[in-house]
């Protein structure tokens, strides 16, 4: 049954930004996604009044949001006041947000989130050194933003051992079934942007010399194991996987992101098949932009050979595509009408826009962001405070 709705998704002519899709159960009114974000107000990080509102305010009647990142452990932050769902306090903290999404009918999964070796001692369990794939730390290109708002190089992180791994592929399938515990309607797995499961994949980072390193075979080999095992504990359509091959964020860098990209393809395509279920989705981020508005297509070539990367990958994978990285309204427009992707997942237009679908319907007028508000604690400046367009006239761009 998902096979024939992908191709008619694939062959509508007519289908639209704004036009309903079909992802596996969830029927979706329009394909405009919010995309996960960080934004740092689950203090203590327990799901909160004001994440609820955050969320409810960008919900909308078969809309589709995906949460931010979300910790599957006490090892997995590398942000301050992130929000988990490894434990009892968290997951009744994010039933409060899933229920005034689902009270403005919208969809939504949980991000499951570890941040591997993006990560300081601060955040850590006994101030332990970050766990990755590897000893190698991020380059001082980057930096980590620590609990007092400062920004600190990142550290020398601790390579997991081969018998440690089970325990993080558990802690995976855990928070999935909290997740579904807390009323999501699925979860999503970050396998993208540098963090734990993208420093296994990436040949720049993993240095490994055992059965999880070396061969493209062995670097995927975590990520799938992951999501051989969330789908067993919830269901293959409620599972999306985020992938981001030709994204160098954090020193993410691959020598042939476009196999690394079509080897987890693959591999997700073959275990679809054989368990005769389709996954919710593949989600793929195109590298247009980073978190510090650094453009990224220099590592791997021009922002049309990105695009070429994303339109090989999308044919290659048989089933929903989520494309995300910088879209605007034209760019999503265009990715919907001539096939590139099924939906369109928005970011930083979501932030300070929390009627983006109306305004991007409308072609309406769209509110700044303000950087230096994306990561405050403020449960309100920044976050909630966002105006909609209301009852005042649209002028159109």
């Amino acid at each position: 049954m998902g096979e024939v709705v992908v191709e008619t998704a694939r062959s509508e002519k007519k289908a639209s930004l704004f036009s309903p899709y079909k992802m596996g159960n969830f029927n979706l009114s329009h394909r405009v996604v919010l995309a996960p974000m960080t934004r740092c107000r689950a203090l203590n990080g327990i799901p909160n009044d004001a994440m609820a509102e955050y969320y409810r305010q960008r919900s909308t009647p078969g809309g589709f949001l995906i949460t931010e990142g979300t910790m599957i452990s006490p090892t997995a932050a590398g942000f301050p006041h992130v929000p988990g769902i490894f434990n009892k306090q968290q997951t009744d903290g994010w039933r409060n947000v899933v229920d005034a999404v689902h009270k403005q009918g919208a969809v939504i999964f949980c991000q499951l989130w570890h941040v591997g070796r993006a990560s300081h001692q601060v955040y850590q369990p006994g101030g332990a050194a970050p766990i990755s794939s590897t000893s190698k730390p991020i380059s001082k290109r980057w930096r980590l933003l620590m609990p007092d708002a400062t920004y600190s190089p990142y550290p020398e992180p601790r390579p997991l051992a081969t018998h440690e791994l089970p325990e993080v592929v558990e802690d995976y399938r855990l928070a999935a079934v909290n997740a579904i515990e807390a009323g999501f309607d699925g979860i999503e797995i970050h396998g993208a942007h540098g963090y734990l499961l993208d420093q296994f994949m990436k040949d720049g980072i993993n240095d490994r010399r055992d059965e999880y390193g070396g061969s493209l075979a062995n670097r995927c080999k975590l990520l799938l194991q992951v999501v051989q095992a969330v789908v067993a504990a919830i269901g293959a359509d409620r599972v999306g996987v985020r992938i981001s091959p030709a994204i160098d964020h954090m020193d993410a860098v691959d020598s042939d992101p476009r196999s690394l990209g079509l080897a987890v393809i693959e591999r997700l395509n073959k275990l679809q098949f054989e368990s005769g279920s389709k996954l919710g989705y593949l989600h793929m981020t195109q590298p247009r932009y980073t978190a510090y508005g650094q453009t990224e297509t220099g590592t791997y070539g021009s922002e049309e050979a990105m695009a070429e990367l994303m339109k090989t990958w999308r044919g290659a994978y048989v089933g929903t595509f989520i494309c995300s990285g910088g879209y605007t309204r034209e760019l999503g427009v265009r990715a919907v009408a001539e096939g590139d992707a099924d939906l369109v997942a928005y970011g930083r237009l979501f932030i300070s826009n929390p009627d983006l679908v109306l305004r991007l319907k409308l072609n309406a007028p769209l509110s700044r962001y303000v950087r230096a508000t994306f990561y405050t604690h403020d449960p309100a400046i920044g976050y909630t405070d966002y105006p909609s367009l209301g009852n005042e006239p649209v002028s159109r761009l």
